[in-house]
């Protein structure tokens, strides 16, 4: 019985193919064979790897986008862009082609930001959104992100994390615990983080969590707080702001909501200043 060729394949036929898999290895199946490097440009392959509701999608776009195939559009819904006035973005992840969003200051919940003795709203610099909020002096803070599943991809686990910076004249920050939750119908999950902005602190925090590193028995403040506090502590973006995880949770084909948040465990006990909120952005983990 003879052998059938790749190359003997129909072009639509490889193009069906290659849908089954992702953009990722899409891409590289150009390396396979010259009938795979012109599969790959069908507008059938591209169109199964965008979102079903990509029109409505870029329907809501701030600024229109020009694209001369699917596969171009593919690519400029791949990096961040403004949607709902400026208020999110969105972004299709290159690896998984899984919805990507943020959800702007703008967005959230913040206790206190109609107040400007207290809060600050004020243009961002390295920013996707045209403004953020400062929190200039308060002995309170609760902040709160809410999302629907509708708009995520569904059988996907997504992680929440809240993007932020602090200003030169932070303080009052990283005395107190603060509880991340992530909640979700009947799931619900709570953990523990330090708001820190200290450089010697992280490195405390990065050496006591260090599963090579044996802790015996605290032997100061720090230590000993820092032993209470699952491994969720702020790490550095690449676009130049912090992130810590709130949570994450699994976006199945029912329509619910999502809440987000970050609160102090003990409220009001103190001043603090210099917390500057971008927003919460919502991305697939692999």
């Amino acid at each position: 019985m003879a052998v059938t060729q790749l190359d003997d394949l129909p072009e639509d036929c490889l193009a069906h193919v290659i849908t089954f898999t992702t953009p990722h290895y899409a891409c590289q199946s150009v390396l396979v064979s010259a009938m795979f490097r012109r599969s790959i440009e069908s507008d059938i392959v591209w169109e199964k790897f965008l979102p079903r509701d990509y029109r409505d999608i870029v329907s809501k776009l701030v600024s229109p986008i020009e694209f001369s195939s699917t596969r171009d559009l593919f690519f400029k819904l791949s990096a961040p862009l403004l949607i709902d006035g400026g208020t999110k973005t969105f972004a299709i992840d290159k690896i998984t082609n899984k919805k990507c969003y943020m959800l702007s200051a703008r967005e959230l919940s913040i206790a206190w930001t109609s107040f400007p003795l207290y809060w600050c709203w004020k243009r961002l610099l390295q920013s996707r959104f045209a403004e953020g909020v400062e929190l200039i002096m308060f002995c309170r803070l609760e902040i709160y992100g809410k999302v629907n599943t509708r708009i995520l991809s569904s059988d996907t686990t997504y992680g929440a994390y809240l993007v932020i910076k602090f200003a030169d004249r932070t303080f009052g920050l990283d005395s107190l615990l603060s509880e991340i939750s992530i909640e979700v119908g009947n799931y619900k999950s709570r953990r523990k983080t330090y708001l820190s902005y200290n450089k010697r602190m992280k490195q405390e925090f990065g050496r006591v969590f260090n599963p090579r590193h044996k802790i015996d028995k605290p032997r100061s403040r720090l230590r000993s707080k820092v032993c209470e506090v699952e491994e969720c502590f702020l790490h550095e973006r690449k676009d130049g702001w912090l992130e810590v995880e709130l949570g994450e949770f699994y976006c199945d084909c029912t329509d619910r909501e999502v809440i987000m948040s970050l609160e102090e465990e003990v409220k009001g006990e103190h001043l603090k200043g210099g917390l500057i909120v971008e927003g919460i952005e919502l991305r697939p983990k692999y």
